[in-house]
């Protein structure tokens, strides 16, 4: 992708279900947990560049040791900067004791982060300081071990607002206003409450405290829990937790917004954001990794037993697309598949933008997460190719000899690597005043691959969001080459809406595909559309997010996506460049046809699975009008 865009985040959960003896017999180690957690999060590092965190639980621990373990750390190297810590560590016990550091029961009662059960998390932030206290894992701690609880996720709620003024009616004083501190807070409330009502239950019947304490930890409803504290949540979450006792749980959004993968076998439990990471971690097949239903929960009690518990409503699966287009790991082998298809249904749009003439067209990429498309977007040229030879033939009808038809069966598409990204650069230039002019070095080039002022040049990127670094540098770059055309392929369609979900694209004036429209409404005099919707969305901005409606829609419907794209072009081309400039989307229809099993596509759409996005979505054009240069949630 060559806009920078973020996406919150990845987790990893492990319950180990043995003892750690049992891993120390087996497999030579009782650090077989944090071992598997190390490969979890380093095979979901794409879900993380800002900061990580893990936590560990000891089961039965006795009063007065510690049984949650934290650390986190920010920056790119985060996950081997906290293995270090904890590595670092135990080799000075080792030093002293090798024979105890051998000894699972020594090592879990002398030991941080010696436990059965994990939990990381990798933050990609959208919003907020990147600070170590706005990493997760976050913790609400309390002397009952069953009132403890630690959470980390991957979420963005519309609704703050709404939970926090809940809590604050509850008698609470949350110490941010946050969705994580909401919804740690929510959970934690609801918690309380099971707690209490279970107390009461039991001392009624005349168990002692600490008999009561037990069983609590046996008999308590996470499901219920869960299904209490996510009931006026409005977003898209998959949340990973644990209970101070030993109970462990993940949980999915109705409408499976955001990614969800477990595995289980009889000694270790698995949830992670993305299905490779435990393929590879484990070293399992494919359909051995399940997808966590929109709406469940796993839960892991403390004896180890394990349920798929509904905690909501099923709602139509509106998994995100984007999520399949760009963030997650492209060794997925659906995802995979997916991405090979976006690029090769946009072939017959890519063969109108050049005419048709193949013999002169080089086919690239911008590096390196399109490669995947830029494959099926190969295997559909050389498809066309394929029948047009197969017509050549036919025409000749017999009347033709070898050297002809040797010319004809050699034809093959032109495939060059055009686009080569200075990775070290752009970790210089982040740091440096003059970025806006040493942006334009991101990227460079290979010279002699093209034809100048004879070939066209077809290169294909995954995603064209506000297209700063396509107009600062990329088309530049490639002019250099003397292309007489130079079409930019995104195998996603335009994004025209904000997202509210948890992925880095909340305004509307930044998308390029937004102030496309604006400009076209301008050029043709319509500036009635714009105050139009104005109008519409001031007056619904005291309504419940219930009956808000996406006006902005109507922004886009005087035009077509052809005239939109073609805009685009126009204004992504400084006047310096000579080549001519073509910018071709994929299509709606195209995307469902290539992803067919993710229908999350509001951001191309306006179609917002939840109440709260066409609230997000209203807010956000009023701020546009305003001035306002900020998220709408």
């Amino acid at each position: 992708m060559t806009d920078e865009v973020k996406h919150k985040c990845g987790i990893a959960l492990v319950r180990l279900l043995k003892p750690l003896e049992y891993y120390q017999l087996k497999y030579g180690s009782w650090r077989y947990g944090l071992e598997k957690l190390y490969l979890l999060m380093e095979k979901q590092r794409n879900r993380g560049q800002d900061g990580a965190g893990l936590v560990s639980l000891k089961l039965d621990t006795p009063p007065g040791r510690k049984y949650f373990s934290r650390d986190r750390e920010t920056g790119s190297d985060a996950i081997n900067a906290i293995f270090k810590r904890i590595y670092t560590r135990w080799e000075e016990a080792e030093k002293l004791s090798m024979d105890a550091f051998n000894d699972p029961q020594w090592a879990k009662q002398n030991l941080l982060f010696a436990g059965e059960a994990y939990l990381g998390h990798l933050r990609y932030g959208t919003f907020g300081s990147n600070s170590t206290n706005n990493l997760h894992p976050v913790m609400r701690q309390n002397n009952w071990r069953t009132r403890n609880l630690v959470m980390a996720g991957n979420f963005n709620l519309t609704n703050v607002d709404e939970l926090f003024d809940t809590l604050v009616g509850l008698g609470q004083y949350p110490k941010e206003y946050s969705d994580t501190v909401t919804m740690l807070e929510k959970v934690g409330h609801y918690l309380d409450n099971e707690n209490q009502s279970l107390f009461d239950k039991y001392k009624s019947q005349g168990f002692t405290n600490r008999d009561i304490t037990d069983r609590i930890g046996k008999n308590m409803d996470v499901a219920g829990i869960l299904e209490g504290a996510s009931k006026r949540w409005d977003g898209g979450y998959t949340v990973a937790g644990m209970m101070g006792h030993g109970d462990v749980f993940a949980m999915r959004d109705p409408w499976g917004i955001r990614p969800a993968f477990y595995y289980h076998n009889d000694e270790i439990v698995i949830v992670t954001s993305e299905r490779p990471a435990i393929q590879t971690a484990m070293n399992v097949e494919f359909d051995k990794v399940r997808e966590l239903p929109p709406g469940h929960a796993l839960v892991v009690k403390r004896n180890g037993k394990i349920s798929i518990d509904r905690i909501r409503e099923e709602q139509e699966k509106k998994s995100c697309s984007f999520e399949r287009i760009y963030f997650s790991r492209g060794s997925d082998r659906e995802i995979y598949r997916e991405r090979k298809k976006l690029g090769e249904l946009l072939v017959p749009a890519i063969l109108d933008a050049v005419d048709q003439e193949v013999q002169n067209t080089v086919f690239s990429f911008i590096p390196n997460t399109a490669e995947s498309a830029f494959y099926g977007m190969v295997k559909g040229v050389e498809d066309h190719m394929v029948e047009r030879k197969w017509k050549k033939l036919r025409e000749l009808n017999g009347n033709c000899d070898q050297e002809e038809v040797l010319k004809i069966m050699t034809e093959r598409a032109r495939i060059e690597k055009v686009a080569i990204k200075d990775l070290k650069l752009r970790t210089f230039i982040s740091q440096d005043k003059g970025r806006k002019d040493m942006v334009s070095h991101v990227y460079d080039i290979t010279y002699g691959t093209i034809r100048a002022g004879v070939d066209n040049l077809v290169i294909i990127d995954d995603s064209i969001v506000r297209g700063t670094t396509l107009k600062q540098s990329i088309i530049k770059i490639l002019d250099r080459l003397g292309p007489k055309r130079i079409v930019v392929v995104s195998s996603s369609p335009q994004i025209r809406y904000p997202d509210c979900y948890g992925i880095d694209m909340a305004k509307l004036s930044d998308f390029i595909a937004f102030q496309a429209a604006i400009e076209l409404i301008k050029e043709n005099e319509m500036q009635h559309v714009i105050n139009g919707v104005y109008k519409k969305c001031s007056a619904q901005k005291d309504l419940p997010k219930e009956e808000f409606v996406n006006y902005v829609k109507d922004i886009y419907k005087p035009f077509t996506p052809e005239q939109i794209s073609q805009k685009i072009s126009e204004m992504l081309t400084d006047s310096d460049v000579k080549a001519e400039v073509k910018i071709v989307y994929q299509s709606i229809e195209n995307l469902h046809k290539a992803v067919p099993d993710d229908l999350g596509d509001w951001y191309f759409t306006g179609d917002y699975p939840t109440p709260g996005g066409n609230k997000v979505v209203s807010n956000s054009f009023l701020n546009y009008i305003h001035g306002i240069n900020t998220r709408a949630y």
